[in-house]
């Protein structure tokens, strides 16, 4: 069976609501100063994260009333449709209150066919991924795609931390000693560099619903592959993942995919 492309009004409402809560963090970012919460987790979590997925919440419930809206600091929401929309407001936001720029809004759609729409906004640098599944992977509006890097010593591999108390450590052994280049860049932003082509693969453990979902949609519509440490390319609660250029990423299954999580 054929799987149609995203609707154009779905794809164009997305990066529009993405552009308004990216432009609305934005803004904030650069006023600064941001008392800071944990949550019960550990992670840290401001008013602007909040206020940033309520106006996603409210614009998608006044272009999509049926539609199911699940994020990071509200949970789900909507009318309970089988579309849903899944939002990250701050994806970094130990980098947003320390005035680091690398933080990014995510936002993603997934259809009754699966990952539909992906969006990754970085409000401080002004840049912006848009995908759409059958529509192609632009970065600020020009077609992108990922490396060409076809060996893993060649290549270079992010992940949000090499740590050992986060990784399985034979997983993190098998990445650090592959000869791949290692760099920290992490959250959304090391997405849009695996989407873009300055990086190769970008590997977590761990990751909940809304810090993938947008990928599942970006770096395939890049020419790349994502799938979890097991090889699945289904959305999890929670499970490891890896975003690559689809190259290097049987030689990075075969280094994380048999480890406990």
């Amino acid at each position: 069976m054929t799987v149609p492309p995203v609707e154009e009004d779905v794809l164009t409402a997305a990066y529009d609501i993405a552009t308004m809560a990216a432009n609305f963090v934005a803004d904030r970012y650069r006023q600064g100063d941001h008392p800071v919460e944990h949550k019960p987790d550990g992670s840290e979590v401001t008013a602007v994260d909040r206020e940033a997925e309520q106006m996603v919440r409210q614009a998608v419930a006044t272009r999509f009333p049926e539609d199911t809206v699940i994020g990071e600091e509200a949970g789900t929401s909507g009318g309970g449709g089988g579309r849903r929309w899944v939002v990250d407001p701050i994806d970094g936001t130990a980098s947003f209150v320390r005035q680091v720029p690398l933080f990014s809004t995510l936002l993603a759609v997934v259809d009754e066919h699966g990952p539909a729409v992906g969006v990754v906004s970085l409000p401080a640098l002004d840049e912006v991924v848009v995908a759409g599944r059958g529509r192609g992977c632009t970065h600020n509006g020009r077609t992108c795609k990922v490396s060409t890097v076809a060996e893993l010593d060649a290549a270079c591999v992010s992940s949000s931390a090499f740590d050992g108390s986060w990784w399985p450590r034979e997983s993190l052994l098998g990445v650090l000693e592959s000869g791949a280049r290692t760099r920290t860049w992490g959250d959304g932003y090391g997405y849009f560099l695996v989407a873009t082509g300055r990086i190769e693969a970008m590997v977590e453990p761990e990751l909940a619903t809304w810090d993938i979902a947008p990928m599942l949609t970006i770096i395939p519509e890049a020419g790349g592959r994502v799938t979890t440490w097991s090889g699945s390319s289904e959305l999890a609660e929670r499970a490891g993942w890896i975003a690559s250029n689809g190259k290097v990423h049987d030689q990075l299954l075969a280094l994380v995919g048999n480890s406990d999580l």
